[in-house]
């Protein structure tokens, strides 16, 4: 078996990827070999970056300090297309073969790309022509000068219940004279309240989640009456928000507490922000809010995929080419059978994590501009992300531990690079949604939407026959179990499910 095609991206992603697709992706790529990986490797080393919450004079500024070269590092996926090329055809998936091609090189800086993707399709899709005028020509330059975005949804409380933890309030704003420079009255707001998980914090945009004051966590309108009645709170009374670095009087609008010293994915700074009655402007309707939220978060769960799969390459490179140069017993050890046969078995793992991956970014280039309420073709593919970054990002896990054990003692120096992948690695089940997470809201769909009959439906022509109809008779007997029993019971299911997916996507693509 040939590994060569770990070594490169583009190489990989070309054996099941359109060469069209992929062609104006070599230039980028090339530059990453020349000159950012050394750039990558600088920022890693140096750490988390500082915080300069002050000028010379006491004005607050919040400016983070990363080397020079980083921002260069930022703009060639900005120049590359990563935002400006989904609008200009209507297709994410430039987008997402650019985050990969990124995460195969530096994890962490794919994460600015997608927020700011996340940040943007909500504002075209939902926001006014005002709003639209205002802002969308910033974040779809293409000389790299692009404004960012963020996605500011978890609290100090936690990020899944967003039901029961999002404590951001937000009062609009009443006004009796509109300025000709100002957005409607009626789509402005004030913010209050604390981002504790703030990716991409300093972005000159960023979508919020927040509470309209006065309305209950339940959604209905009223206050709750004891906590045993808010514990019960649902995601449905929350409202999405676009927030500006700045005010319109040019002061900062948000501010950074600090920002967050993480093991991996320096490449993109986390912070804990303060909204203090910070302007705001609605987006799209109030009781669509959780819709929206989720919709963004989706866009961002299938980056984490893309990240996912490309640093499990990655780990799996590595481990190649140190397996072809260390030598053990007299010849290297890429040819002891039994570490050729672990790399024949993970190269087939990965070829088939990039069949689901592909499978979630085209199944999303088909639905992303829906609204509520969503076809049966949106939940299908709420599922399919759902499976694919439970068992994508642990995938990433297990790999980038492999090519550390593969390595033998030198996987363990911080100088080299195995160490690296496997602190990058680590941060990617929890991004945008834990393993319980994933299987909890996989389990929701297919009980609420049916979802596991219109993948069964998809995956038929291609699959095998005992295999498919063995999976589909277990998850029937599953969803009629008592409902306690069949969360609890759940992961070992999901996991068959999304390898199962895995498998038969990519024997589709072989044939």
């Amino acid at each position: 078996m040939d590994f060569q095609s770990l070594k490169s991206p583009l190489a990989f992603l070309g054996e099941l990827v359109p060469d069209s697709q992929l062609a104006s992706l070599k230039d980028y790529e090339s530059w990453w070999l020349t000159e950012g990986t050394a750039i990558s490797e600088a920022v890693d080393r140096a750490g988390t970056p500082w915080l300069r919450m002050f000028d010379q004079f006491g004005k607050r500024t919040d400016e983070i300090l990363f080397p020079p070269d980083y921002w260069k590092m930022l703009r060639r996926g900005y120049e590359a297309g990563a935002i400006w090329k989904a609008f200009e055809g209507d297709s994410l998936r430039m987008h997402y073969l650019i985050d990969y091609v990124t995460c195969f090189f530096d994890a962490g800086l794919g994460c600015p790309y997608i927020v700011s993707l996340s940040t943007t399709v909500p504002l075209r899709k939902y926001g006014t022509p005002e709003l639209q005028a205002r802002f969308l020509p910033h974040l779809l330059r293409r000389d790299g000068t692009n404004w960012q975005g963020a996605t500011w949804m978890t609290e100090v409380k936690g990020g899944s219940d967003l039901g029961a933890n999002v404590e951001t309030l937000a009062r609009p704003v009443q006004q009796t004279v509109q300025s000709a420079a100002s957005i409607n009255p009626e789509n402005r707001w004030l913010l209050t309240g604390d981002k504790y998980f703030s990716s991409n914090v300093g972005a000159e945009l960023a979508i919020v989640a927040a509470r309209p004051e006065g309305a209950r966590k339940s959604g209905t309108g009223v206050p709750p009456v004891n906590h045993a009645q808010d514990a019960r709170a649902t995601p449905h009374g929350l409202v999405l928000f676009l927030v500006p670095r700045y005010r319109e009087n040019g002061e900062l609008n948000y501010f950074i507490r600090r920002l967050k010293n993480k093991i991996g994915t320096r490449s993109v700074p986390t912070g804990e922000v303060e909204l203090r009655d910070s302007e705001a402007y609605l987006l799209g309707r109030p009781d669509w809010g959780i819709y929206l939220i989720l919709e963004s978060l989706n866009l961002s769960r299938v980056g984490n995929i893309a990240g996912s799969v490309a640093l499990a390459q990655r780990a799996l490179a590595d481990a190649l080419t140190f397996a072809e140069g260390r030598v053990a017993f007299g010849k290297p050890i890429i040819e002891h059978p039994l570490m050729r046969r672990q790399f024949e078995e993970r190269f087939a793992q990965l070829r088939d994590a990039r069949a689901l991956m592909w499978e979630a970014i085209q199944l999303l280039d088909e639905v992303w501009q829906q609204t509520p309420r969503y076809s049966d073709r949106y939940h299908l593919f709420r599922l399919v992300a759902h499976l694919a970054k439970y068992w994508t990002a642990e995938l990433a896990v297990q790999f980038a531990k492999w090519n550390m054990e593969v390595h033998g003692g030198m996987g363990v120096l911080a100088e080299y690079t195995a160490e690296r992948w496997l602190r990058e690695a680590m941060i990617l089940p929890i991004w945008e949604g834990t393993p319980h997470r994933q299987m909890l809201d996989g389990l929701e769909v297919m009980d609420r939407k049916r979802a596991h009959e219109i993948l069964f439906a998809h995956l038929a022509p291609h699959a095998d026959k005992l295999e498919l109809q063995d999976i589909s008779s277990r998850i029937e007997q599953h969803l009629h179990l008592p409902a306690e029993e069949k969360e609890a019971g759940i992961e070992p299911l999901f996991r068959d499910l999304a390898m199962f997916t895995a498998r038969t996507l990519a024997g589709k693509n072989r044939v």
